[in-house]
């Protein structure tokens, strides 16, 4: 029996990126495209993240669609399953369900250079022959685990923040969460609120913002849903608002300096110990990670069931883990809230181009794209959320519709005129040297280790700008940047 499906368009995901791309193909009437995704119902990062206390850091009417702001947000800051939701009510909306082929994950995708045509393969063996194909896999779609030595010999239950066990009670229980990023500062006061004893092991101190987060009254749903113009009106208030932030992040310390301030005064008001307010202080400038918010972090270690530790870990063994200073015994749980794999970009899907170019041998000393979205040696393969579109001042969904719109162009010119784009190697080179330079001028070019940098040093994940910079750059295909 034949498992070959021939399409025009074929995206790689089912998340925000994936979705939208889907829509905005549908709506021009381009429909000839299917979804793979590998899980078993769509909504990438959103459909797995389900851990306690899970929730965006954008607002939700900036972390939404620009092209459907209609949704019963139940929160400003809307928790998982309010994203989740959404995904799925856009989907439906759009008559999407029946284009996306769950349980279907690509193990490599080849470029035939005779046919002009993608060759992407299954793990079940399944076969897709495609004009355009599209990535939406995201940056944070890979667990990141830490080797340590001895955690097969761990009796209890061991399990990732992005795969959270809900079937495993946390009640009275010993739980070590090793992790102190964005996912550990949402779990750990949830957990603390159960465990009997909570031991946080800190590699790295995050700096910890307040959450400006309420509910929404029903009244407040209604209005917004009847009077569009006042959620667009507010949508573009946060957008600004938030694009100014990047004056912090862009290499003017004195305004990181009035957040380090806030930071500072947050962590001495709400942490009793003196001891504990020295551990919880970071040691590297302020915007090189990633900063968090949270209203209940901080607090949750004046608690006397939750323990901090920055020890390394060394070793674990069946109930216990060491470190330079203690043993921690009896434990039944380890959490690991080690965030993802971020800059490994499409990994593990084997991707192969003109004349057999591996993408992996192309990105070995980190990956980089035009625009973030194309790579050169690749013929009408395209990236939404790829090398250097991470946001780090405002929401991650006003660069995927900046992309989605591009990439819709681009699909346009070579569907109609049936000429693969490669992108031109020297514009790419140009393009990305540049990014570089100004990356290091940047917060993120400062001497901290973040999920925004290769073990090299190479920052791969963040834009170096404005999105509004990024709009222009992205506005419409410049049919010279590519060859044919």
């Amino acid at each position: 029996m034949d498992r070959t499906t021939h399409i025009d368009t074929l995206i790689i995901g089912s998340g925000f990126g994936g979705i939208g791309m889907a829509i905005r193909l549908q709506k021009s009437g381009l429909a000839s495209y299917i979804i793979l995704e590998k899980a078993a119902s769509i909504g990438g990062c959103w459909r797995d993240n389900s851990y306690p206390g899970a929730a965006c850091d954008v607002p939700s009417h900036l972390y939404s669609y620009s092209f459907e702001p209609d949704f019963p947000w139940s929160r400003k800051f809307a928790p998982q399953t309010d994203i989740n939701s959404y995904i799925a009510h856009c989907a439906k909306k759009w008559n999407l369900i029946s284009k996306v082929h769950l349980n279907t994950e690509v193990q490599q995708a080849d470029y035939d250079s005779r046919q002009q045509r993608w060759r992407v393969t299954t793990t079940a063996g399944d076969t897709y022959i495609c004009k355009i194909l599209i990535s939406a896999t995201g940056q944070l779609s890979l667990p990141a685990y830490p080797h340590i030595k001895g955690l097969d010999e761990f009796k209890g239950k061991v399990f990732h923040s992005a795969k959270w066990d809900h079937q495993y009670n946390l009640t009275g229980k010993h739980v070590a969460v090793i992790g102190s990023g964005a996912s550990a500062v949402q779990l750990i006061p949830e957990v603390a609120k159960k465990a009997k004893a909570l031991y946080v092991f800190q590699r790295s101190a995050p700096y910890v913002l307040n959450k400006p987060d309420r509910a929404y009254s029903s009244w407040e749903q209604t209005l917004k849903s009847r009077f569009p113009l006042i959620q667009l009106l507010d949508r573009w208030r946060l957008y600004w608002q938030h694009e100014l932030r990047f004056f912090a992040f862009g290499g003017n310390k004195l305004a990181m300096k009035l957040f380090t301030h806030i930071f500072q005064h947050k962590l001495t008001k709400e942490v009793h110990s003196p001891e504990l307010r020295k551990k919880l202080t970071p040691d590297y400038l302020m915007g090189c990670k990633r900063i968090l918010i949270s209203n209940n972090y901080f607090s949750t270690f004046n608690e006397e069931n939750v323990s901090l530790v920055t020890d390394e870990v060394e070793e674990v063994s069946a109930n216990t883990i060491k470190t330079s200073s203690q043993t921690i015994t009896n434990l039944d749980a380890i959490i690991f809230a080690t965030g993802f794999q971020s800059t490994r970009f499409l990994s593990p899907i084997q991707v192969t181009g003109l004349s057999g170019k591996k993408l992996a041998d192309v990105w070995k000393d980190g990956a980089e794209a035009y625009l973030g979205m194309a790579v050169s040696g690749f013929p009408n393969f395209f990236m939404i959320y790829g090398p250097n579109t991470n946001l780090g001042h405002n929401s991650i969904l006003a660069m995927i519709e900046n992309q989605i719109r591009y990439i819709h162009s681009a699909c346009q010119v070579t569907l109609l005129s049936n000429r693969p784009l490669n992108v031109r190697p020297n514009l790419q080179r140009a393009f990305n040297a540049n990014i570089q330079e100004k990356l290091q001028h940047s917060v993120w070019g400062e001497s901290c280790n973040s999920w925004y940098k290769t073990n090299g040093g190479k920052i791969t994940n963040n834009w170096y700008g404005f999105v509004s910079q990024y709009y222009w750059l992205t506005k419409r295909v410049n049919m010279q940047d590519y060859e044919s």
